[in-house]
């Protein structure tokens, strides 16, 4: 996550500001990686204070146990009142080791509009050195008249290469971290639970076991085998990509790598988008399944004796 956040334009933002001591009193950090948007703001913290990890300073602001940078809400808690009030209290006391004191405000945008009202004076005219850094996953709660008062650093969902490379610096089977690459649309948080959690490697399973089902039996059986499974539309979106896979194959002239038709896979790749829809409306997994799957081999069936 260092590397992935230090390439970010949000984080060169930041960074720069902060070595020219032009830092912003109050910046929102926007970062839908829900995951380590906590840690995103303390490794943001330790550019302000121009330090890192190794140091002494920088090793308490990312244990959250440094003096003059204070992190609320408490880990595990949602933002409250009392966080809000208590920040207003403390930004009158002067810092303890330095010139400067952040207030670092994770989940920002699940705090309510009173908690947030709270905030506006102090973030409108903070006293001197003190800095806000707040994070949400969302802007659409946090209201204007806090955006109003903060700089806005965005950090975009990350690419599907720079994901990889992360997972594979932490090991683990370079398959499955390729799959959990293309699959978390750019959330790097997302990306580990699917490396770390055996249900990822249990999908990519069922999905190809239901790929490689040739026919109404075959369809049949797979149907009522993963008809419970928990991660539905998970299991669609694995089994969308082994048939976009299969036909990007084909296109490239690799005739041994599907037992589909092209006519097939591409029939297969809309009708799993019309099986996500389905899902939403909570259909029967089990013939949501055997539609698709049955729909698939006929649709492959039909064009193979088109195509003798």
């Amino acid at each position: 996550m260092r590397q992935l956040l230090q390439g970010t334009t949000a984080y060169k933002i930041f960074s720069r500001d902060a070595r020219a001591d032009r830092a912003s009193h109050a910046y929102m950090l926007y970062f839908q990686d829900g995951a380590y948007l906590r840690f995103a703001l303390k490794y943001f913290a330790l550019a302000l204070f121009k330090t890192d990890e190794s140091s002494r300073e920088g090793s308490l602001i990312m244990g959250e146990s440094f003096s003059d940078v204070k992190v609320y809400p408490a880990e595990g808690k949602k933002p409250a009142v009392s966080d809000a009030d208590e920040i207003a209290a403390d930004c009158a006391l002067k810092p303890i080791e330095g010139d400067k004191k952040l207030y670092i405000f994770t989940d920002f945008d699940q705090a309510s509009a009173m908690v947030q009202n709270k905030l506006l004076k102090v973030l409108e005219e903070p006293p001197q050195g003190v800095y806000f850094l707040l994070g949400a996953t969302s802007l659409s709660p946090v209201l204007q008249t806090v955006r109003s008062r903060v700089k806005l650093l965005e950090i975009e969902p990350f690419s599907e290469g720079a994901i990889l490379s992360a997972l594979n610096r932490m090991g683990g089977d370079e398959r499955t971290n390729s799959l959990a690459a293309a699959s978390c649309a750019g959330i790097f948080g997302q990306a580990v639970a699917m490396v770390s959690g055996g249900w990822f490697g249990e999908i990519l399973s069922a999905a190809q076991e239901i790929c490689s089902a040739h026919t109404l039996a075959e369809a049949g059986d797979v149907s009522l085998k993963y008809a419970d499974v928990k991660q539905k539309g998970e299991l669609l979106r694995q089994i969308q990509r082994i048939y976009f896979s299969q036909l990007k194959d084909l296109s490239r002239g690799d005739m041994c790598r599907s037992n589909f038709t092209r006519p097939a896979l591409i029939y297969a790749v809309g009708a799993v988008n019309k099986a996500l829809e389905d899902n939403k409306f909570n259909a029967n997994f089990s013939s949501l399944i055997f539609d698709l799957t049955a729909g698939v081999i006929t649709e492959n069936d039909k064009w193979k004796k088109l195509l003798v």
